[in-house]
């Protein structure tokens, strides 16, 4: 099948189905470290739980957009 044919096809699958192959895509020229993903799944579950539980509490995404423009300015 053609490139553009292919991407044609896949920009009209519903989202969840795109995700997943964007995601396929992204991993499959670097295969993940089963180790690392593990890890990195676990760092962000305690942290999901932290959010959920109010024990910690998230930035705001304007003072996450206002960090972000302060050091691409330096």
């Amino acid at each position: 099948m053609p490139t553009k044919d292919l991407i044609t096809e896949a920009i009209a699958m519903p989202p969840g189905e795109r995700a997943l192959i964007v995601d396929s895509l992204l991993k499959s020229p670097n295969p993940a470290e089963s180790e690392i993903e593990t890890k990195w799944a676990g760092v962000a579950q305690l942290r999901l739980k932290e959010l959920k539980s109010g024990s910690t509490k998230a930035p705001s995404g304007e003072d996450v957009l206002d960090t972000i423009m302060k050091r691409l300015q330096q």
